[in-house]
């Protein structure tokens, strides 16, 4: 029983405090906020005696929240602002949405009172029609002078952004489709990229194929189109330019290791004998046996294959309109060959495990240079692709 008081006492503390909170919300002219914490209270139970409160709280502030929403607009449109359509469009959308959020919970009664809680609801549809198509306008036209009159790309980048947010608002509005592409490629970046040996080896076709094949990078800037093949009567922004300075590959080396080892190992047995030389037997009758060691010796020989290549050079970019470098990045990898084998000479016996697996391998052949630089191409991409995320040009 007392837990149970204890229980209802919480609950009444509870109740007190989020009624206290709306009806703050209400007072200081947060009826949005009065509106959304009463509507959670009656939602749970319309018909709960303490969320009675919450009924007149929300009558009052949807009330108030409505009136001073359509005075408003009222403001903005005599204002005569064009910038202010968007305002409008979503003020009157979201007065429908409370209005929404209201209906499924009706009737909801005032016990007090004696009477149905009142709510004014209007039909906004044409309002919010009206104001869509005025907006849409609007960002059409601003998307349409930003294209026809841009100075710079970041123009055409911004009319791509406002003709996509029409499209998402009124879809197959006029020609949006069609603008819309025209403002992304006149907003694009365009980059011709060009690969340089500036060694005294080849550099493998397949390492430059797949080095120039930046569609596999994953690369996650929008307004940049690299081309590795320049197009003709295209105007490039940048060119990239991807050096060789210096592969470095060192001799085939084979270093030897010699390790000697020795062990004692189990070689048979022996019996038992008593002072007579007589076989002692156990309990059972069976004859006592006793283990034989011996010391074996063996010379391990361990050998290491090593060779490896270092390959280093740059990626300049280069602003093709003012003939200026804009940026250098150094790039630089690594590979390195090992192989390690071994054999021996007396008894492997007496080697320890990590020991004998070696002499399961052989000598193999060294990779060639070519394959080397191959290898070593490896991290450049790596390294290249996070080059390429890191540029940016504006």
């Amino acid at each position: 029983m007392k837990k149970f008081l204890l229980f209802s006492f919480i609950g009444i503390l509870l109740s007190c405090s989020g009624v206290k909170k709306t009806q703050e919300a209400l007072n200081t002219g947060n009826y949005l906020g009065a509106i959304n914490k009463a509507l959670v209270n009656i939602a749970e139970n319309k018909t709960k005696k303490s969320n009675q409160t919450y009924i007149v709280l929300l009558e009052e502030g949807f009330k108030k929240h409505a009136e001073r929403e359509l005075q408003h607009i009222k403001f903005l449109k005599k204002d005569g602002n064009p910038a202010n359509f968007e305002e409008i469009y979503n003020t009157y959308n979201n007065l429908k949405a409370i209005q929404e959020r209201i209906k499924p919970l009706l009737p909801l009664y005032i016990q007090d009172e004696n009477r149905k809680a009142q709510f004014s609801f209007k039909n906004y549809d044409d309002n919010i029609i009206a104001s869509k198509l005025n907006l849409s306008d609007y960002l059409y036209d601003r998307a349409n002078n930003l294209i026809n009159n841009a100075t710079y790309k970041s123009d055409y980048r911004t009319a791509y952004n406002e003709l996509n947010y029409l499209q998402q608002l009124n879809p197959n509005f006029k020609d949006v489709t069609l603008k819309i592409d025209e403002a992304y490629q006149k907003g694009l970046d365009y980059v011709l990229v060009e690969m340089n040996n500036n060694t005294d080896m080849v550099i493998p076709r397949r390492l430059e194929d797949e080095l120039l094949n930046l569609n596999t990078y994953g690369l996650n800037n929008q307004w940049t189109e690299y081309h590795t093949n320049e197009i003709k009567n295209r105007v490039y922004d940048y060119l990239m330019e991807l050096s060789f300075e210096n592969i470095n590959i060192s001799p085939e080396q084979i270093s030897e290791k010699q390790i000697s080892k020795e062990k004692q190992i189990k070689d048979g047995y022996t019996f038992v004998e008593d002072r007579n030389g007589n076989v002692v037997s156990d309990s059972l009758g069976n004859s006592i046996k006793i283990d034989k060691f011996k010391t074996v010796r063996c010379d391990f020989y361990q050998f290491t294959q090593f060779k490896s290549a270092e390959v280093t050079g740059v990626v300049n970019f280069i602003d093709l309109k003012k003939q200026q470098k804009i940026n250098q990045y150094p790039l630089s990898s690594q590979f390195v060959f090992e192989h390690i084998y071994a054999n021996y000479s007396g008894d492997k016996r007496a080697l320890d495990n990590n020991l004998t697996a070696l002499l399961q391998r052989a000598r193999v052949p060294f990779p060639s240079n070519e394959q080397m630089v191959y290898d070593a191409g490896e991290d450049l991409k790596n390294n290249l692709k996070n080059i390429l995320n890191r540029q940016s040009f504006n």
